[in-house]
């Protein structure tokens, strides 16, 4: 059977809209994905990553970081990302982060983190430990692809994992390896420099002395990691000791290392300054011999949790001993 030219033309016509009709729906269903015969897989804009709540798609380079808990963002600054927003526990950060953070914004801390601040500043990816985040994330996922951690003992494992998720796990292998020399040329060089001489770190509270042991974190930092050898009479079953400042002098190291609790807080600097004009602190073996080092609080708060706190309290504490090699 023949067909007209006219009805020719209009076969033809609707074969072609079809034709773009399937053709705009291929190219909108593919957006952010390559398809094959088989299976999607994510394209070079974006990437599946795990997490607590399964495999959740992220951008592959993502440009505004956000890492929630306080020291989140210490392992966003270790791996060389600078995040956009932060949860602070101190009003000023510490010393080692003031440079690389001083466009970042603060957004304080609390058992709820501030939704408007953080929709405010545009991120495209929320990190966070899920022991800390867990009851905000259907809040965080409104505001952008949110990775939620699971909890570490150690916060070598929590640095890899957030390398993994940012793609970055050679350069969270060469922080833990790089803080493993700086330890060890910071142990021979006190060691020659202190040897057998004892060091006791003690923290000044508002109405008491707290010594801490080498069995927890702060202390192992100083007596395991750093090699300094304690005091002989610590109770080695416990990992801190509460005492008044007449009891100090039972505890009468050779080297004492110090810090106030809360720089700012008027208890604890009147404190401070009534322990130093007593008679028992002058007499004590460290004062008479100039061997008395303070250390920063706020620099010292994430100590056994972070690798840019350990590695500026490394240089810290070799840098007090070095101002008194004799």
């Amino acid at each position: 059977m023949k067909y007209s030219k006219i009805g020719s033309f209009i076969v033809l016509a609707v074969v072609l809209m079809v034709l773009m009709v399937a053709c705009s729906g291929y190219n909108e269903s593919t957006k952010g994905t390559v398809k094959n015969a088989e299976t999607e897989t994510p394209s070079n804009n974006v990437r599946v990553v795990a997490s607590e709540k399964g495999e959740i798609t992220i951008p592959s380079n993502p440009s505004k970081v956000i890492g929630l808990s306080v020291v989140y963002p210490e392992f966003l600054q270790a791996l060389g990302v600078t995040p956009i927003a932060v949860q602070n526990y101190h009003a000023d950060f510490p010393s080692y982060l003031q440079e690389a953070f001083k466009d970042v914004q603060k957004m304080g801390i609390a058992e709820t983190p501030d939704f408007e601040m953080i929709l405010a500043a545009e991120p495209d990816l929320i990190i966070a430990p899920a022991w800390w985040s867990d009851k905000d994330y259907d809040q965080l996922t409104k505001i952008a692809p949110t990775v939620l951690l699971p909890q570490r003992d150690d916060w070598r494992d929590e640095l890899k994992d957030i390398g993994k998720v940012l793609n970055k796990e050679d350069v969270a292998d060469k922080v833990i390896q790089d803080l493993v020399d700086q330890e060890a040329a910071a142990k021979a060089k006190l060691d020659t420099l202190v040897g057998d001489e004892t060091v006791m770190y003690m923290m000044i509270m508002p109405k008491a002395v707290v010594l801490y042991g080498e069995n927890i974190d702060r202390g192992s930092f100083i007596h395991k990691t750093l090699g300094l050898k304690p005091i002989a009479n610590f109770p080695q079953a416990e990992q801190s000791l509460s005492i008044s400042l007449e009891k100090l002098p039972e505890y009468n190291p050779d080297h004492l290392i110090v810090q106030l609790d809360d720089e700012n807080n008027e208890v604890i600097q009147q404190s401070y300054k009534d322990m130093l004009n007593s008679a028992l602190w002058k007499n004590m073996k460290a004062v008479q011999n100039n061997q008395v080092y303070m250390m920063g609080g706020k620099e010292w708060f994430s100590l056994g949790m972070s690798p840019l706190a350990n590695s500026y309290a490394i240089d810290a504490v070799l840098k007090a001993f070095e101002s008194n090699e004799k």
